[in-house]
Parts: C-alpha cells; structure tokens; sequence
C-alpha cells in the first residue's frame, strides 16, 4: 500500500538511525518516494550521503543552505504521511511544546499529513514521568505513536525503549494506508460535549457530559481519512488540528450549526448531551436569592437528531446515542426507529467506567437492519475505534 505514496521520514539523534537507512530501503524498494530529513545530531550517527543515495533525493538538514531555504510549509503538504523514527527523548519533547529550531520540527508543526512518531531511548528515559507526559500530548495532537520494544539498550541494560523494527514500521505504514483509504473523501459531522441553557447571566442548566467520547469519534473518523467538522458544547478538551472545530454553549446554538451544510456530510455521529429543556425566559441580570420558592419554567429544545433523521439522504449514515438508567434495549430500540437513525449507540449508567467524566466506556451498537454489536469495557478511544469499525461495516453492507 506504500507503493506511490509521498513519505516524509525524519531523522534525530539516536544510535538507532541506522534502522532507519533499513526502512528508507524497505520503502523505495516498495515504490514509494522518500524525502528524508535530518537532524544536525543525526549527522553523528548516520552519513545523509547514504540517505541520498538510496533516497535519490536531497537529505535536507538547514532551514538554510546557501542561498536557498528549504520550503517547510510545502514539505508538510508533500507528504502523504510524516514519519519520524527515530524520534530521540530530546525531539519528542521540542514536538510535544512547540519548539521550533531546526528544519524537522519546522516541517513538523507546519505539516498538514498525518505525522507518526517511533521513540527510542534508553528505558529509564522512556518510562520517566516528563517523557510519557509529552507522548500523551503528542496523542492528544493526533500524532500516531508507535510502539517501542523491548530489549538490549545502547546502554547495556535490558528494557523498553528500543526503536520498533524497521520490518514492523514498514508493515504499520502499509495498514495504515489501508486503514487511511477507507474514509478518504467522505465528510463527517459529530457533535460532542454538554450543552449550557442560561438561566441568567451566572447561572445555567447542564449536564455532566466531558465530550471525550464524542471527540474520541472525530479523531477515529479522522484517522480512516474522513474530513471533519467537529461541533463541540462547553467542554475544557483540547482537540487535534487535523479536526475542523465550531465551539458552541447552547442547545439552539448546536442545532443551527449541525443544520448548515447538512446534506455535504457522508457521515453523522451525534454524541453529544444535547439538554432536553431550556428555560423560557432568560433573565438579562442576574438573578437574586429574595423569595423562599423559585419557579422555573422550562421549554423542550429543538431535537437536533429527528431533524437529522428528517433531513436525510440514502446515501447518509446517521448514527445517535441513548444513554439510558432503565430498560436501556428497549428505549435504545425505539430511539432508533423514531429519529429513523441509522444506527444507536447504547450506554447504561448501570454500568460501572461507562457515561460522563470517565475515560471508559462500554457499548452496544443497534442498527436498523436488526443487528446488534455488544462490546466489553474500553477506553474511550478503543470504544471510537468500535464504533467508526462498525459504521464503516454498515455502510458496506
């Protein structure tokens, strides 16, 4: 799957560089174009003649070379994918913060492909508490992190850090193409977090929902190749730049937005909270403690999935939530019939790691064909994976 495709591959400062000379070669001989990258501590390691040889193009190491500069920002839109490998403790940290002093991490923040990243460094220094903080920023930003291995070290100790095999690489980036072609043109909504109904200027009614189940979905759709737009109520989660974002507070506010362009998306995955009622008279000032009793008065907020369902083409897939305290097959069921969804996401309260604030969840999926997925306990991003698996399946069907 690598064959044609447009890899860029950067090189740090690690004793394992030379693997990657072993995976420029996999991947030419497989027919893909490589322009590799290094680092000024790489050249310790790894002569850029040899990278050129094999690459048949120019290693780029300097913003500037002579009286030319290397075009950063069109290198991170060349490449169909960014792989960096090996990734040494020092870059990571740079990639994780921002940093920018040297060509790699210049293409690198300005690159608009998806970027995968494989560690190497000594065990102590990957399981440190700075390094794994900056691997989960890394994840937090979309980047893929590949796994390290376990073994003989350049320190002389035995452990975890090693760089992954170039063999495995190779067999990771041609799934990964396989994986990235599926949803390569479609476009995809979904809609995640809380809603906020103002009471008055302080106050609201909402809900306990984080979004990091709905925003789990955009990144998975995101993965398989599906451009999307994220709409996204009141929620303190940072998302990946990959992921068009609409940040909205009210249930009014999401409705409206999930209406524009409503008929371009593929896909729609309506996984946020969305408040039932909102009160019927919105005070401008806010309201003071005087009386004993304080009525309100609530009205029903526009249900932004039956309008979906109603709007709807054939050729769309609409997927919903029921999260549920009581008879949850059966309310999830008539949900799916009544907002003429496609397929309904089941989440029991009952269940212990699964609905708001956890990193957990567990599912079951109804579609409207009568077939029903039960899933075991996850986290949120293996549940997204479960689910975007299994929209994917459905559309095929």
């Amino acid at each position: 799957m690598v064959k044609g495709k447009k890899i860029l591959l950067g090189v740090t400062g690690s004793i394992a560089a030379y693997k990657s000379l072993l995976l420029l070669r996999l991947l030419i001989k497989a027919g893909a174009e490589v322009k590799v990258i290094m680092t000024k501590s790489a050249l310790n390691f790894v002569s850029p003649l040899t990278f050129s040889t094999l690459s048949k193009n120019k290693v780029l190491i300097d913003l500037f070379d002579n009286d030319s500069w290397a075009n950063h920002v069109m290198l991170g839109r060349w490449a169909d994918v960014m792989i960096i490998a090996p990734a040494s403790c020092n870059t990571i940290a740079k990639m994780s913060n921002g940093l920018c002093d040297n060509l790699l991490l210049a293409v690198y923040l300005s690159s608009s492909c998806p970027v995968l990243v494989s560690p190497a460094m000594d065990e102590d220094m990957w399981h440190h508490v700075a390094t794994q903080k900056n691997i989960e920023a890394l994840k937090l930003n979309q980047n893929i992190i590949l796994p390290v291995n376990n073994g003989e070290l350049a320190s002389g100790l035995v452990g975890e850090g090693r760089m992954a095999e170039p063999e495995e690489i190779f067999n990771f980036l041609n799934q990964f193409f396989s994986d990235q072609l599926i949803l390569k043109g479609k476009k995809a909504l979904v809609t995640a977090g809380p809603t906020y109904e103002a009471l008055d200027p302080v106050r609201f009614i909402g809900n306990h929902s984080s979004g990091k189940m709905g925003v789990a979905i955009a990144e998975e759709l995101t993965n398989k190749g599906a451009e999307v737009q994220l709409v996204l109520g009141p929620s303190g989660i940072e998302v990946g730049k990959l992921i068009q974002t609409t940040r909205v507070t009210s249930a009014n506010e999401m409705y409206e937005e999930c209406l524009k362009d409503f008929s371009s998306y593929d896909i729609i995955v309506m996984a946020a909270a969305v408040a039932d009622y909102t009160p019927e008279i919105k005070s401008g000032e806010k309201i003071k403690k005087q009386e004993k009793e304080f009525l309100l008065k609530l009205v029903k907020t526009k249900d932004i999935l039956s309008k979906a369902g109603e709007m709807k083409s054939e050729q769309q897939t609409l997927v919903g939530f029921a999260l549920e305290t009581n008879n949850e097959k059966q309310n999830a069921l008539d949900k799916l019939s009544k907002k003429n969804a496609d397929l309904i996401i089941l989440n029991s309260l009952n269940d212990p790691g699964a609905g708001f604030s956890h990193n957990t969840n567990k599912i079951t999926i109804f579609d409207k064909n009568g077939k029903e997925y039960k899933f075991p306990i996850k986290s949120k991003k293996e549940v997204a994976k479960d689910i975007v698996n299994t929209i994917i399946l459905y559309r095929n069907e």
